[in-house]
């Protein structure tokens, strides 16, 4: 099945703490995991940032908000517990416990306020009540912006000539390692293609091998010739790589092709061509930065 909402987590995480006794989220991930029959993969999946596993995210802001009700204590760091209103909310075998259920308690009302009044989460559209987890929505958001940034970046590389698109090509390259300094990393950049070829870049620094290039500048999705074509002039060339960079797409017989041949033939299409350039910095600029912080509980340990 899917991964459960963090609200549709609450009332398991609660049951979970029934017994009354001190439990760790690594626990309840691994005892609720089997509860929802969730996956391997599924319980390792992780946020788009790649910084945290889903359903844990999600188990942590059910205890999180069950904490602000007063359903669940902290007895020590690290550690929850059930109160005596949250036993009492068990005894009473609700059918389902979300934040239209914590509304009745007047702790959670206060939180709830707090929290709406703060201008910035209100901007933002984090609200207590949602499906998503608080990290979810910043996640959320920020794919969004990532990707109106990459459409932004393959139109303005389709405005531009061919020349200069070859240059961004080694230019991101250098950014990615190899070739050593920009001024050294490609050959024949920006002259005729030979056979199929528009370029060389260093594989490492030293120099140890080489790597070919072929970028087409395309709107059009590129077909199973152009790259058996590409294929056939680094196989004069007596070369064992290549990268094949276009603006648009590769048909899904070209990419079958390059996955079935001995030369290792790396495609790189408009889409991946524009993360690239937003994870090295080829051609953007950084307009914000936020940092996401969390308590060091570490600090306030009292020896």
């Amino acid at each position: 099945m899917a991964i459960p909402d963090y609200q549709s987590c609450m009332l398991p995480l609660l049951q979970f703490s029934g017994d009354g006794g001190d439990h760790t989220l690594r626990e309840a991930v691994e005892v609720l995991g089997d509860k929802f029959g969730l996956s391997p993969v599924e319980r390792v999946e992780l946020l788009p940032s790649g910084g945290q596993q889903v359903f844990h995210n999600r188990l942590g802001w059910a205890r999180s908000y069950m904490k602000k009700a007063g359903l669940l204590d902290s007895p020590k760091r690290g550690v929850f517990k059930i109160s005596d209103r949250g036993l009492r909310v068990l005894s009473e075998a609700p059918s389902r416990i979300d934040v239209k259920y914590l509304e009745q308690f007047p702790e959670f009302i206060a939180f709830r306020e707090a929290t709406r009044n703060e201008p910035e989460a209100r901007d933002a559209g984090v609200a207590v009540g949602t499906d998503r987890t608080p990290e979810e929505v910043l996640e959320l958001a920020h794919q969004g912006i990532q990707k109106v940034l990459a459409q932004e970046i393959l139109a303005k590389i389709l405005s531009c000539s061919p020349a200069f698109f070859e240059s961004l090509v080694v230019e991101l390259l250098v950014k990615m390692g190899y070739g050593g300094s920009r001024a050294d990393a490609g050959e024949r950049i920006g002259q005729s293609g030979d056979g199929g070829i528009d370029g060389i870049i260093k594989e490492d620094r030293l120099g140890l091998d080489v790597i070919y290039i072929q970028a087409k500048r395309w709107q059009g999705s590129v077909g199973r010739p152009e790259i058996q074509k590409f294929v056939g002039a680094l196989q004069g060339q007596r070369a064992r790589k290549g990268v094949f960079i276009t603006t648009s797409s590769f048909t899904a017989d070209a990419i079958d092709y390059a996955s079935r041949i001995d030369t290792k033939v790396v495609l790189i299409d408009g889409q991946l061509l524009s993360s690239l350039m937003i994870d090295f910095d080829v051609g953007v600029s950084v307009s914000a930065s936020y940092v996401v912080k969390k308590i060091d509980l570490d600090y306030y340990e009292e020896s």
